[in-house]
């Protein structure tokens, strides 16, 4: 199947339904980060530390697969020339409403995260890329694109999942019990003849899953140029309430720097 398109369903899907990562950032939340107090979020709970951001004023920002109106709308509050890159029309639609509401610019792109060719190389300053290479088959083409897209000097700040949430039984997990089941690396399209709850799921409009090992997530930046430079591990209490997250982190963030002269 066509996965891009699929996904590109799913979350215009999500969108118009207000799942909470659809719904753009707040007044409140524009009008402090108008004052510089920007705070932006790749993983559920944890904001991204004040120094991995400043400065933000005029600095080229690519929001890479962050539509949703969350993270844009508020870097262009503080400051920073935004584009922010989606695969979804409707995710994309939030960023430009919030901009229009609170008269800010920012620039909106579709595409896929892991084809960045409409921009030249070293054009960003900074990349923030919240969770969301779940999405994508392949992460290891999202890290080259990145790295050639940025500047020397410039930082990518991404999010993602701990694999540990994808072994587990799907019926079972929703029940509160942990039945070890899948391996990891994890693919939706491995399971969709044999698990009727994966079916249900894609056929309601959810979008298609890919848990990737942390190799390839961590290794995989540093292998096409980067170099980590910071880390931090964060949870979902609000999702996972009764699950994994009462036990260990199940979300991660890093910090990369192209270095100067790569």
């Amino acid at each position: 199947m066509d996965i891009r398109d699929h996904n590109r369903k799913a979350w215009d899907h999500q969108a118009k339904t207000c799942n909470r990562w659809t719904i753009p950032a707040g007044d409140h939340e524009i009008l402090e980060a108008k004052k510089g107090h920007c705070r932006i979020f790749l993983t559920p709970s944890k904001p991204i530390p004040v120094d991995w951001l400043m400065p933000l004023v005029s600095r080229k920002v690519l929001c890479l697969a962050s539509g949703g109106g969350q993270q844009g709308p508020l870097l262009a509050a503080a400051g920073a020339e935004v584009t922010v890159f989606d695969n979804s029309p409707e995710q994309l639609a939030r960023d430009r409403m919030a901009a229009i509401k609170h008269g800010l610019e920012l620039k909106t792109v579709e595409g896929d995260m892991v084809d960045l060719s409409v921009f030249p190389d070293n054009t960003f300053d900074l990349i923030i890329h919240p969770v969301a290479n779940l999405f994508v088959p392949n992460i290891l083409p999202v890290w080259q694109e990145a790295f050639r897209v940025l500047r020397e000097g410039g930082e990518l700040l991404s999010g993602f999942n701990n694999p540990v949430r994808y072994i587990f039984d799907e019926e079972d997990y929703e029940k509160g019990v942990l039945t070890p089941k899948y391996s990891i690396p994890y693919s939706d399209l491995d399971y969709l003849d044999q698990d009727e709850t994966i079916k249900k799921r894609i056929h309601g409009g959810s979008p298609l899953e890919f848990c990737h090992t942390l190799e390839d997530q961590i290794s995989g930046q540093i292998e096409a140029g980067l170099v980590i430079i910071g880390f931090y591990e964060d949870r979902d209490l609000e999702e996972d309430h009764h699950m994994i997250s009462r036990f260990m982190p199940t979300y991660m963030a890093t910090r990369a720097w192209k270095v100067r002269g790569s």
